[in-house]
C-alpha cells in the first residue's frame, strides 16, 4: 500500500496562466458554437420569410372564381339543323346564351353601357365548358343544364380581396325611403350611420395627412430644382450648350412639379375642409370609401350621410318602395375608392348581388394546370411551359448522361496519365463555373445560326442545357468512381477479369448510385435555367402545347419570367404560383437524389 501510494502519479493542477487560456479557449469555442447557430437561424428566417411570401401571393391563383348558371341549350343557337355535328355545334352561340341568362338575373341593368359593363365580368373563355359539354355530348341540347360560367380576372380579383375590403352590417332599426328628386333619402330613427360616417371622416385625416407629406416632399424637390436652375443659368450665359439643355430641362421638370404640386393641393384643401367638420354630413365622391344600402331586394350608393340619415342614388331598384323592417337591410362598405380599384362600384354591387343569391362559387382552378398561356390572366395555365420543360430536360438527360458517364470512366479509370489529360480536366473544372448565359451564345451561334435547327424548340433548349450540364455530371461521376474501394477492382483482376470487365461489370454499378445522384442534382439545375433558353428564343408566346422536341415551346423558368413583367394584379400571382409549381418540383427531383443515396449506399 505505501508503495503503491508513493509511486502514484501526482495530480496536475494548471496554473493560473493556464487556466486562463484553457478558459479562453472553451470561451472562443462558445462564440463560434453562437455564431453558427446564429447563422443557421439568420437563414432560417430569411427561408421562411421568402417561402411565406411566395405562398401567400401564389396560393390564390390555385383558386378561381365562376357563376354557377342552369342555362337552357337552346337548339336555334347551338344546333338548329339538328345535325349533332361536333363541328357544328362548337360553332354555336354559347356566349349569347350566357349574356341572355347573366341578364335575366340583374333585369335592373337595362342601359346599354351597363349590360356591355355587365358582360365584362364574365371571362372571354367563360363559356368553353359550356361548349365542352354539349360537344361531348349533344342530346343535352334542348335541355336545362348546370353550367360553371368562369369570371374576368377582374371579377375573381374582387372577390379574393385584393381590389377592395367589404364589409357588411345589418340594420338594426326602421328604415325609411323618401324620394328627393332623382335620389333617395335613407333615414333611421336611431344613428344606424354613426360609425360609418366616422369611418369616412378618419380616412379623409389619413388620406389628408398623406396629402401633406407628399406636398411637403413636392415642395422639397421644387426648392432644389430651383437651386439647380440658378446655377445651370449662370453656366448657360457664359454660352454652355450642354448647360443651356440642363436648363431647359430643368424648368421644365420644375414646371411639372408645380402643377403637380397645385392639383394636390387643391384636393388637400378640400379634405382639410371636410376634416375641420368634426360632426354633420359628409359628401362622398370617388376618392372616399363607397358606401352602400341594400334594401327590399335593391341597392342604393350613398352620397351624402349624416348619423340619422343617407342620401343614396339607385343602383338597382328595389321590389317595393315601402320601409324596411329591422334586420332586412344592411349597410355594405367598400374600404377602397372607386378611383383605386379596376371595380366600379356598380360592378361590385353587381357581383355582390349575384354572390348573396347563391351564384357564386369557388373552386380548385384546374385550368391552371392544364392549359396553355394566355394573355387573358384568368385563362391562362403552365401546361405549356410544363411541357416544353420536360421535353428540355429529356433531351438534356438523353445526351448528357452517356456522355458525362462515359467521359468520367475513361479520364478516371482508362486515360494516361499526362499534359493533354491534365488540361482536359482542368477545363472540365472551369466549364463547370461558367455562367450559363455563356452556353445560350454558343447555342445561338452554333444550333441556331450554323446548324439552322429550329428556334424556341426544346431540341435546342436540351443541347444547350446538356453543354451546361455535363461538366457538373462528369466531376461528379468521377467522384462516385473514386469513392469504390480499389479491393472492388483488385479482386475482379485477381480472378482473371479483364480491366474493361472489372470497370464495367464491378466498378461501374458500384458507383451508379452517386452518378444518379449528381445526375439528378444536375438535371434540377438545368430545370431552373433561364438565361440560356432566352438567349435560344425559348422566351416566345406560346399557345399550344408542344407535342413534340421541335415544336415551338417556352420553359418554365422564362414563363416566371414573362409572367412576372405584365401589369395585371392577376399575373402577379400566377408568377408566384409558377414559382411554387417549380419549387415543388425541385425539391422533388432533389428529395429523389438523397433518397437514391440513402437507398443504394453501401458502406465499405
Amino acid at each position: 500500500m505505501t508503495d503503491i501510494s508513493a509511486n502514484a502519479p501526482a495530480r496536475f493542477v494548471p496554473m493560473d496562466g493556464q487556466r486562463a487560456r484553457i478558459a479562453r479557449r472553451y470561451a472562443a469555442e462558445r462564440r463560434f458554437r453562437f455564431y453558427g447557430i446564429l447563422a443557421i437561424a439568420v437563414t432560417t428566417v430569411f427561408l421562411a420569410v421568402l417561402f411565406v411570401d411566395i405562398l401567400s401571393k401564389g396560393l390564390p391563383a390555385f383558386t378561381e372564381h365562376t357563376l354557377q348558371l342552369t342555362i337552357n341549350a337552346d337548339a336555334a343557337k347551338l344546333d338548329p339543323e339538328n345535325s349533332k355535328d361536333p363541328a357544328r355545334i362548337r360553332g354555336g352561340d354559347f356566349n349569347g346564351l350566357v349574356r341572355q341568362k347573366l341578364n335575366e338575373l340583374l333585369p335592373a341593368v337595362t342601359t346599354r353601357a351597363d349590360r356591355k359593363a355587365l358582360n365584362s365580368l364574365l371571362s372571354s373563355g367563360g363559356a368553353d365548358e359550356f361548349r365542352a359539354m354539349m360537344v361531348a355530348d349533344p342530346s343535352l341540347i334542348g335541355t336545362d343544364v348546370n353550367v360553371p360560367i368562369l369570371l374576368s380576372d377582374d371579377a375573381d380579383q374582387y372577390f379574393k380581396g385584393y381590389q377592395t375590403g367589404t364589409s357588411r352590417r345589418s340594420g338594426e332599426s326602421t328604415l325609411r325611403m323618401v324620394a328627393e328628386g332623382d335620389n333617395i333619402r335613407l333615414s333611421t330613427p336611431v344613428s344606424e350611420f354613426r360609425s360609418a360616417l366616422a369611418e369616412l371622416k378618419a380616412f379623409a385625416s389619413e388620406r389628408l395627412e398623406h396629402d401633406n407629406e407628399e406636398l411637403e416632399r413636392l415642395n422639397r424637390l421644387i426648392a432644389n430644382h430651383t437651386e439647380d436652375l440658378s446655377s445651370a443659368e449662370t453656366r448657360a450665359a457664359s454660352g454652355d450648350a450642354t448647360a443651356v439643355a440642363e436648363r431647359d430641362k430643368i424648368s421644365s421638370d420644375i414646371a411639372s412639379l408645380t402643377g403637380t404640386r397645385d392639383q394636390l393641393k387643391t384636393v388637400a384643401d378640400s379634405l382639410a375642409a371636410r376634416v375641420s367638420k368634426a360632426a354633420g354630413a359628409e359628401s362622398l365622391d370617388a376618392t372616399l370609401p363607397s358606401l352602400f344600402v341594400e334594401a327590399n331586394g335593391g341597392v342604393f350608393k350613398v352620397i351624402e350621410l349624416s348619423e340619422l340619415s343617407a342620401l343614396a342614388t339607385p343602383l338597382l331598384a328595389p321590389k317595393s318602395w315601402d320601409s324596411a323592417a329591422a334586420g332586412s337591410w344592411s349597410i355594405l362598405e367598400l374600404s377602397t375608392p372607386e378611383t383605386n380599384r379596376r371595380t366600379t362600384d356598380k360592378e361590385a354591387v353587381w357581383l355582390e348581388q349575384l354572390k348573396v343569391n347563391g351564384f357564386v362559387e369557388s373552386g380548385f382552378a384546374w385550368r391552371f394546370l392544364t392549359s396553355g398561356d394566355s394573355r387573358e390572366a384568368e385563362l391562362a395555365g403552365i401546361r405549356g411551359a410544363l411541357t416544353g420543360s420536360i421535353f428540355t430536360l429529356l433531351v438534356t438527360l438523353i445526351l448528357c448522361l452517356p456522355i458525362g458517364v462515359g467521359a468520367a470512366v475513361y479520364l478516371e479509370e482508362f486515360a494516361p496519365k499526362n499534359r493533354l489529360t491534365d488540361l482536359i480536366e482542368v477545363n472540365i473544372n472551369n466549364l463547370a463555373a461558367v455562367p450559363s448565359i455563356v452556353f445560350g451564345l454558343l447555342g445561338l451561334a452554333m444550333f441556331l445560326n450554323f446548324f439552322g435547327l429550329p428556334r424556341s424548340a426544346p431540341l435546342v433548349g436540351g443541347l444547350v442545357l446538356a453543354l451546361l450540364v455535363l461538366p457538373t455530371i462528369i466531376i461528379a461521376s468521377r467522384a462516385a468512381l473514386k469513392s469504390v474501394p480499389p479491393s472492388i477492382k483488385e479482386a475482379a483482376l485477381g480472378v482473371g477479369a479483364s480491366h474493361q470487365q472489372a470497370i464495367f461489370h464491378h466498378v461501374l454499378p458500384m458507383a451508379m448510385p452517386g452518378i444518379m445522384t449528381g445526375t439528378i442534382i444536375g438535371m434540377a439545375h438545368a430545370l431552373g435555367e433561364t438565361a440560356p433558353l432566352l438567349m435560344i428564343g425559348m422566351v416566345a408566346f406560346i399557345v399550344d402545347i408542344p407535342g413534340g422536341i421541335t415544336d415551338a415551346a417556352t420553359a418554365l423558368p422564362v414563363q416566371i419570367y414573362l409572367w412576372s413583367d405584365l401589369p395585371e394584379i392577376a399575373f402577379q400571382a400566377k408568377t408566384a404560383a409558377a414559382i411554387i409549381v417549380l419549387l415543388v418540383v425541385l425539391f422533388v427531383m432533389n428529395a429523389s437524389a438523397i433518397y437514391m443515396r440513402k437507398r443504394f449506399e453501401r458502406r465499405w
